[in-house]
């Protein structure tokens, strides 16, 4: 059975393990004649690497992405893009600990009931490190996106971490790239720094969560069941390794709202319909509104913490576990570019299968 691979026109197939000789993404569906190089994608990929702060793990890793396949000089091919990320800072030592025990929280003892066999170190296919391969198809998807919906923007920003929240009166995008937390709000990237500092030294770590904002959709993205644009967009957040919860729009909170509340209401505007407020997070009957689309993931805490814990052996023994290595405090963080990367790669998908259904112009024009 294999299910390594998401999309429906655009797919990608994701290989490779965390202390493997390296790891990638195989690309297919990618459009030929789309300019493209190894600089376009590292761009991208330098933003998740390890290392780069002493909020996320000091694993070094340099990510640097190589191109197999098709591309042909400079453009893509049309045929599958094959991309290759070297691993070069392994330290399979520190995981020789847990090889006969499983870590509490962790996809350990779940991959042994399933397969009998695991790859301990550094956690094989359930690692992280997995998300540089969508890291690097999301920079493909964004090279397609940047021929085919130009005005569209994929930004994913951090919003919470721990009981600490952003004051989303001050936000201000500017601000995503000057803190280390990918986070909109100054004053609260300090806050996440002091609480994550504590956090830290104590051996222990903290969840997060994050949005993601797509400004510039076109409205008719999406299908009305079974490839509803929500559903892959939650499907792919969900995907994402720790992520536990997933919401379009208000989400959970639209459970306490009122029907009068919760409904935007229309009208027409000089540019076409135009919307009261966005409750549904740009997303209705699974097809887009032409509104900003509005996705928020949750992020358990890293599993691999160096404060003592209780487990079992694999024979069934008791014991107890305290993970080395080099490990994220809140691998939410690091799940910022992944986040986009994933959310870059469905809206491309379903604006290839809007154009392959209805063809590249508005079919249903109002006004």
């Amino acid at each position: 059975m294999s299910l390594n691979t998401y999309g429906h026109l655009f797919r990608v197939t994701t290989w490779g393990e965390s202390h493997g000789p390296a790891l990638g993404a195989t690309v297919d569906g990618c459009p030929p004649g789309v300019p493209l190089s190894e600089a376009d994608i590292q761009t991208w990929l330098d933003r998740r690497k390890p290392g780069q702060n002493r909020y996320t793990t000091q694993r070094r890793e340099a990510d640097a992405v190589e191109i197999l396949s098709g591309v042909y000089e400079g453009e893509t091919t049309g045929t599958p893009i094959q991309l290759m990320i070297r691993n070069t800072d392994q330290r399979s030592k520190d995981y020789s600990d847990i090889a006969e025990k499983f870590r509490p929280g962790h996809a350990d003892i779940t991959y042994w009931q399933k397969y009998g066999i695991r790859d301990p170190r550094g956690g094989g296919r359930s690692s992280a490190r997995e998300t540089a391969a969508r890291v690097a198809a999301g920079g493909v998807a964004r090279a397609v996106l940047a021929r085919l919906a130009p005005d569209m923007t994929v930004t994913a920003y951090m919003v919470q971490m721990g009981p600490h929240h952003i004051d989303r009166a001050a936000l201000d995008m500017d601000e995503i790239a000057r803190n280390p937390f990918w986070t909109p709000d100054a004053n609260a990237a300090e806050t996440f720094a002091a609480y994550l500092d504590e956090l830290r030294k104590s051996g222990d770590s903290v969840g997060a969560a994050i949005e993601i904002r797509i400004a510039g959709a076109p409205a008719g993205l999406g299908a009305p069941i079974y490839a509803k644009l929500d559903t892959d967009l939650a499907a792919a957040c969900m995907s994402i390794n720790a992520v536990k919860g997933v919401e379009i729009g208000e989400g959970m909170a639209a459970a306490a709202l009122t029907g009068s509340q919760n409904a935007d209401e229309i009208g027409m505007g000089a540019d076409g319909p135009e919307y009261a407020s966005n409750h549904a997070g740009g997303i209705l009957g699974g097809i887009s509104t032409g509104q900003g689309i509005i996705v928020r993931f949750s992020v358990k805490p890293t599993s691999s913490i160096l404060t003592t814990r209780a487990t079992i052996t694999r024979s069934g023994e008791p014991a107890e576990i305290v993970t080395k290595g080099r490990h994220d405090p809140c691998v939410g963080i690091r799940a910022v570019p992944v986040a986009e990367a994933m959310a870059a790669a469905v809206m491309l998908d379903h604006l290839m299968l809007h154009r392959a259904q209805v063809g590249p112009g508005p079919r249903g024009a109002i006004g």
